[in-house]
């Protein structure tokens, strides 16, 4: 179970029938160590954290982006986390960022939203796990959020232009050196301020923009290390300490504010390195427990007593599927056999994805992944082509039944879906209906598609 676990949750994939026979038969007592090492190391690794930062960075084709500056932007954000480059050194880069969408693809993200309000209810959401739209019209009702502080924090962007490159693709973007946020209340003029911080003092000339960099990345931000830990913490548990991740407010506190403390020291310690904050918490008691309910933690939704069952989310589910039936997926702008975790466009359209509630990337909120169950979704694994078609591509069945009998292709199949071997139950339900088959082949296909419709497969337990 946790090798399964530990599979999904840092590759987006399944292990494979020899990972899991030498690491059962590793008697090493520190294995699990030596087993998360090895998966942090991998490319996989990386590509998960990429899909997660291009969904906070919302990147996806609106607003003019083009293709060309989709890809290149998305190719940016990609080379910069296989380089090693930890989630500070990209902020610090992004957000004073100059140049043409070609020239340097991390000013996309000025595209993506334009007005300095929005760039910064977005900047604080997505670094700072705090949401300030309430305070645009009014002071925050739940909050301590005044207009003041929202005014003050959108100034920070208030000095932002474009102008039109060559390529009519392409957009410039640029510090203007002029332009103020003006309080909508008298029409004063708005200094930049930190979030809940000092007004800097900013020399002339220097852009806003890396001001706020600094401040944001700086090891003595509590509230950006506490929420760069959190999101960490939510990937392996289905739910942040503060949940949701982007919504901290005094009216919604931690569920453990100790922990999440000492999450962010240690994220600061670890000059924001996701790698290493993942390695504690996958080599963790909490983390390495079970999901089953007992007396002690029953009633327990809040505490993490135990582990909590999650459904894959849309992309890995998929990238699984795809993985046991030993297929390949055609997707748009990538090369055949691409995984869905690679998809640069939050806006490509795949039908699956779409079902199991796939991030549009259209806002900044961590809503816009959704893995509650629905009824389409199961109809859709019932009657879609993703299973019954993926089973028929990949001709699974047909190869082991060319080396195997048919009671060894079950238990393979169960092996590969769900990483155990049948239990002593279901074999004996399972024998009597494969010696009467009289289509072998038909048969074992309609148990690899059972097991890909199972609780046990479609959930990380």
């Amino acid at each position: 179970m946790f090798l399964r676990r530990v599979y999904i949750d840092l590759l987006g994939l399944l292990p494979t029938l020899a990972e899991r026979e030498k690491f059962l038969a590793d008697p090493d007592a520190k294995k699990r160590e030596k087993l998360v090492d090895a998966l942090l190391a991998r490319d996989e690794f990386r590509d998960i954290w990429v899909m997660k930062w291009a969904e906070m960075l919302q990147i996806r084709t609106i607003n003019g982006i083009s293709q060309k500056g989709l890809q290149l932007y998305d190719k940016w954000l990609r080379d910069k986390v296989r380089g090693g480059a930890t989630i500070d050194q990209i902020v610090r880069e992004l957000l004073p960022a100059v140049g043409g969408t070609f020239e340097n693809p991390a000013v996309n993200y000025f595209q993506t939203e334009t007005t300095p309000q929005l760039l910064a209810e977005n900047v604080s959401q997505v670094f700072l796990g705090t949401r300030i739209q309430c305070a645009q019209c009014h002071n925050h009702p739940f909050d301590r959020w005044t207009m003041d502080d929202y005014y003050g924090f959108a100034a920070f962007f208030s000095q932002v232009g474009y102008k039109n490159a060559q390529d009519p693709r392409e957009l410039t973007v640029f510090n203007a050196g002029s332009g103020e946020m003006r309080h909508p209340l008298g029409d004063r003029l708005v200094k930049p301020k930190f979030l809940g911080g000092d007004a800097p003092e900013l020399k002339p000339g220097r852009d806003y923009r890396a001001a706020l960099a600094d401040w944001l990345t700086s090891t003595d931000n509590a509230a950006f290390a506490r929420n760069i830990s959190n999101t960490v913490w939510a990937h392996f548990f289905g739910k942040g300490i503060v949940d949701a991740v982007d919504d901290v407010r005094v009216s919604n506190p931690a569920s453990n504010p100790e922990l999440l403390d000492a999450l962010g020291k240690k994220a600061s310690e670890y000059k924001f390195d996701v790698k290493k904050l993942a390695r504690d918490i996958c080599l963790s008691r909490t983390y390495q427990l079970s999901t089953k309910r007992n007396p002690t933690n029953e009633w327990d939704e809040r505490n993490f007593a135990r582990q909590t069952v999650r459904r894959m989310r849309a992309e890995v589910l998929l990238d699984c599927i795809t993985q046991v039936t030993e297929t390949a997926n055609r997707f748009p702008n990538l090369p055949l056999g691409g995984r869905a975790v690679h998809l640069p466009d939050g806006r490509t359209p795949n039908y699956f994805l779409t079902t199991f509630g796939r991030s549009t990337r259209a806002t900044a909120c961590t809503c816009e992944v959704k893995t509650t169950p629905t009824l389409s979704q199961a109809l859709h694994l019932l009657n879609g082509e993703t299973t019954t078609g993926k089973i028929g591509e990949g001709k699974v069945v047909e190869g082991l039944l060319a080396k195997k009998e048919p009671a060894a292709v079950a238990e393979e199949l169960y092996l590969r879906c769900l990483g155990r071997k049948p239990t002593a139950n279901e074999v004996a339900k399972l024998a009597p209906r494969l010696e009467q088959a009289t289509d072998k082949k038909e048969a074992l296909e309609d148990l690899f598609w059972a097991l890909l419709n199972t609780n046990e497969f479609i959930f990380n337990r």
